[in-house]
């Protein structure tokens, strides 16, 4: 012990003789708590509160200050009691006569009257016990901390995180806590040190507890700011934030530690420090280097340490999404960790609308423009991106490739084919040219788009991939083409699903053996079953069977 540098500022004293004293919720938290409770009168409250504190002080014989914090802060529990008492006009009498022939859990209002809920408590209840008097152990040990000092509504949260302190023998609490004032930590202190990690209670004195002191305090931080960043409703791992510490100082951020950590105590705080390491382990596994990590951290915005690895996160996703390539998008991580991480942005889909562009080019502008990220954010008003030169060209093609259709004669037909047809003008022209190459008329094929512009939304792979299973799989000739241009915007699961079910049907003689595709292929799913598959009594496993096989999983 002869580093530590926590002085002794007091005479080490166990803990003070007066006890926390009983308070109450007030009306307006009690009543606006729960709907229910809010109905009852206060005056039938009051009577069924008195009625309970007699109960339990009187006939169970618990200590006054414990029976009247239960009878008075355990609305959840009272109520329960009030909904199976039949004489309302006499809450009182009438309570106390179903108490003296009904004996309750007592632990149902005693853990309620410490700060917990009744969700909280039920797995908490012993299996084989109803009265608290059967539970010593427990007892002793709360009143150990009732004496030293701790809201007894915050001694709930002390239960829930660490029973184990509830459990220890005779004498060993008192112990415990005055090993940690002899260090020189004020009951003040150490009372909201164990509500918020009371495992430091658990064994001897937690050394890698008191090393972070150690070290906080070395760096000029005073009990007072640790007290204030840390949060009751939080635990906290000790041994984590001492690991933190030191791999701050490994990372080369000694020097400037005490200013970062003055500007971000959750670096340190939030979730033991995790979500730091968290977000250290992300970084790395896109390349980024220690140094420029560290350097991130001394410029780490005004934001939490978990919604800045949340934002980072999104826009990784983002990126996928929109299909970017992965080395690229490590650029850009490892480029803008702090623009990225900053940034809540909007989700793709509602990116992609507002901006009026397809992932292709998205992806381009990014890469160019990395930091327009930050203005895309959650609650940001987004217009269209600027057109590009490329954007200028593809539209002159475009333009081009419908006016040789013959669009240019009608404004609206023009107009409808803008928004019909996706691509960029070389793409369309490249992908009209497929389907000549295949081997039809040019005429035919400026039919066929005017009656299903859609064929002309896909890529030429895929186009071409679909003309070769009609023809050379399913045997049908090319000229089918011109009279079920449609054929092509029909996925090639649901045209091999459709024909294979008509070629076993055609074997049962059950439909006409000369069906156009456009017949066995264009009609709904229910349709088809109708007519054609529920003719057969196998006809709907044969379909499950062929389905299964054509569409695996």
């Amino acid at each position: 012990m002869g580093s530590l540098h926590i002085a002794q500022r007091q005479n080490p004293r166990l803990y003070r003789t007066k006890r926390s004293v009983v308070t109450e919720y007030s009306d307006k938290t009690l009543f606006s708590e729960d709907k229910d409770i809010a109905r009852i009168p206060r005056a039938t409250w009051k009577e069924a509160q008195a009625a309970l504190l007699e109960y339990l002080h009187s006939t169970r014989t618990i200590q006054f200050m414990d029976a009247e914090n239960m009878s008075k802060n355990s609305p959840h529990f009272l109520k329960k009691l009030l909904e199976k008492v039949k004489n309302v006009n006499d809450v009182g009498r009438s309570m106390s006569r179903f108490l003296r022939y009904h004996p309750i859990n007592e632990f149902e209002p005693f853990f309620e009257s410490l700060g917990l809920k009744p969700c909280e408590y039920t797995p908490l209840l012993p299996r084989d016990l109803m009265f608290l008097g059967d539970d010593c152990l427990m007892l002793e040990n709360y009143r150990v901390l009732c004496e030293y000092g701790i809201e007894r509504n915050k001694i709930g949260q002390i239960y829930k995180k660490a029973v184990q302190v509830f459990q220890h023998e005779f004498g060993v609490l008192p112990l415990q806590l005055q090993a940690y004032q002899e260090l020189g930590l004020s009951q003040s202190f150490m009372a909201k040190i164990i509500v918020c990690s009371p495992r430091v209670l658990i064994g001897d004195v937690d050394m890698k507890f008191i090393k972070v002191l150690e070290i906080l305090r070395s760096m000029g931080f005073d009990y007072s700011w640790i007290k204030e960043h840390l949060s009751e409703q939080d635990s906290y791992n000790w041994s984590m934030i001492l690991h933190v510490l030191n791999f701050f100082s490994e990372m080369g951020c000694s020097n400037e530690l005490c200013g970062l950590i003055s500007q971000h105590p959750d670096l340190l705080f939030e979730g033991s420090g995790d979500r730091a390491l968290s977000l250290i382990a992300f970084l790395l596994k896109f390349g980024l280097p220690m140094d420029q990590i560290s350097s991130m951290f001394l410029q780490f915005p005004e934001i939490q340490v978990g919604q800045f690895i949340s934002n980072l996160i999104k826009c990784f996703l983002f990126l996928h999404e929109i299909e970017m390539e992965v080395d690229e998008i490590g650029k850009i991580v490892c480029s803008y960790p702090i623009l990225l991480g900053s940034c809540m942005l909007k989700k793709t889909n509602s990116l992609l609308s507002n901006l009026n562009v397809g992932k292709k080019r998205l992806c381009k502008y990014i890469r160019e423009n990395p930091q327009e990220l930050g203005k895309w954010g959650i609650g940001t008003r987004l217009g269209p991106l600027p057109d590009s030169g490329e954007d200028i060209e593809s539209q002159r093609l475009k333009m081009k490739f419908f006016l040789e259709l013959g669009y240019g004669e009608n404004p609206n037909m023009m107009k409808k084919a803008l928004k019909a047809f996706r691509g960029r003008g070389g793409e369309l022209q490249e992908r009209f040219d497929s389907i000549v190459n295949a081997g039809l008329n040019r005429e035919d094929v400026v039919e066929m788009v005017s009656v299903s512009p859609q064929i002309l939304n896909q890529s030429k792979a895929v186009i071409q991939s679909k003309i070769d299973i009609l023809v050379n799989e399913l045997g049908y000739p090319l000229s089918s083409l011109v009279s079920f241009p449609s054929y092509l915007s029909y996925t090639t699961q649901r045209v091999r699903l459709r024909l294979a079910m008509y070629k076993w049907l055609k074997g049962q003689e059950k439909v006409e053996p000369d069906l156009a595709l456009s017949t066995i292929v264009a009609c709904s799913d229910k349709i088809f079953l109708r007519q054609y598959v529920n003719h057969h009594p196998s006809g709907p496993q044969v379909w499950q069977d062929l389905k299964s096989k054509i569409y695996p999983g």
